[in-house]
C-alpha cells in the first residue's frame, strides 16, 4: 500500500505540474526546467524523472526501506499540495 501511495503521488505531482504549466505558472525545479528545455514537451520532460522516481520507490519498498518511502510520500504530497496552492492563488 505504501508503494501504491508513492505511485499515486508521483502521478498527482506530474498532473498538477502540467496543470499549472498550462495556466502559465513556471516550473520552480531547475532540473525539471532543464528537462523541459531538452525534451520540448513538458509531458515527456516529466515522464522521465517520474519513471525514475517510481523505480527508486520500488527499490526502496522491495529492500524494506519503508521509512524512506514514507518520507518520500510526505515530500511528494507537499509538492502536489504546493502545485494546487500555486493554482489557487493565481
Amino acid at each position: 500500500m505504501l508503494f501504491l501511495g508513492f505511485v499515486v503521488l508521483q502521478v498527482a505531482d506530474a498532473l498538477t505540474t502540467l496543470l499549472f504549466l498550462h495556466h502559465g505558472v513556471g516550473e520552480a525545479n531547475p532540473l525539471i526546467r532543464l528537462a523541459m528545455s531538452a525534451f520540448g514537451d513538458p509531458r515527456l520532460a516529466l515522464a522521465a524523472p517520474k519513471l525514475f522516481a517510481i523505480a527508486l520507490g520500488f527499490y526502496a519498498w522491495r529492500s524494506g526501506r519503508r521509512g524512506l518511502l514514507l518520507k518520500m510520500n510526505l515530500l511528494f504530497a507537499l509538492c502536489a499540495g504546493w502545485n494546487l496552492m500555486a493554482m489557487a492563488v493565481r
